[in-house]
């Protein structure tokens, strides 16, 4: 792997999304300390403590001017609510799945998250499929398609997170600005909810932050954090890493969920799990080896 970006992996690159991942992998454990704390209060956190971590970032990389210019565009703040939407949607009902015991259903939601962006790339974008992708997709199809006949209804948590991910993916694509200026213009459209919010507990009484001990309110105020850095740390890293090596590298981060679920929370992998996880972990290898095929025949074009 080369130190520098020069159409290949870049060292730094690497290890700025390897640490993203491990991030991502670990908020489970994070999260589940937050467990006693009000699921909407949690999540307004997330949202207001990363305006401020996500605004440095943009100060020391010198980038506020996209901002400043994307603030006075209206067709720009539109798709940026938009994503801004999507993207709350989708820490909600993670932080769902860590509040009701439920991390298994999350980490499968983010196993087929790839997948379904092949299955949109296929359907919105016209994107041309290989056997092996398509082969991907009906596979884990079959996953999902097993996991509702014995549960009889579909796995909606673990959609519901495939879906809100899978779309803020392909709409934040379509956003003209870079990804560090996207997302903290997507959490200072939301702060102004997370802030009204906040006052409201606070005039009922019902406000944890500052009520329940300094711990809770430190972790409350790193919940902007873990959320601003990773992110901002993979927007980074991806920029100098080929698609194949972030294709690989995607699932990290669900499998130390899984490993997360059942090691450490205990959740029980049984019944048709013991089949559905199997039989998307083979489609994410056939998608894998499909990746390195066709980055091989690139490079023997090239």
């Amino acid at each position: 792997m080369s130190s520098h970006g020069h159409g290949g992996d870049s060292l730094r690159g690497f290890l700025l999304a390897l640490a993203a991942y491990l991030i991502w992998g670990a908020l489970p454990l994070y999260l589940h300390l937050l467990n006693h704390i009000p699921l909407p209060e949690v999540l307004v956190h997330r949202v207001i403590w990363a305006v401020p971590v996500a605004l440095l970032v943009l100060l020391a990389l010198g980038r506020t001017a996209d901002l400043r210019a994307a603030i006075v565009s209206p067709r720009l703040l539109a798709m940026a609510g938009l994503t801004a939407a999507l993207v709350s949607v989708n820490w909600g009902v993670y932080l769902y799945a860590i509040q009701s015991g439920r991390v298994l259903d999350a980490a499968l939601g983010y196993y087929i998250n790839p997948l379904f962006s092949i299955f949109l790339g296929a359907v919105i974008l016209r994107e041309t499929l290989t056997r092996a992708q398509w082969a991907s997709v009906a596979l884990a199809g079959a996953a999902v398609a097993l996991l509702t006949w014995e549960a009889g209804s579909l796995p909606l948590l673990s959609l519901s997170l495939t879906l809100s991910w899978g779309f803020y993916a392909l709409f934040k694509r379509a956003l003209p600005i870079g990804p560090n200026q996207g997302f903290t213009l997507e959490v200072i459209l939301l702060s102004p909810i997370g802030v009204g919010y906040v006052l409201w507990l606070w005039w009922q009484g019902d406000l944890r932050f500052g009520a329940t001990g300094v711990l809770d309110a430190v972790l409350l105020i790193g919940c902007g954090v873990v959320t601003a850095v990773p992110l901002m740390l993979y927007a980074n890293g991806a920029k100098q890493l080929r698609l194949t090596t972030i294709g690989l590298m995607q699932y990290i981060a669900p499998t130390f969920v899984f490993l997360i679920a059942v090691l450490v929370f205990g959740e029980p992998f049984e019944g048709a799990k013991r089949v559905a996880f199997p039989v998307i972990w083979l489609a994410l290898a056939l998608y894998s080896a499909d990746l390195l095929v066709q980055r091989r025949r690139r490079l023997r074009a090239g």
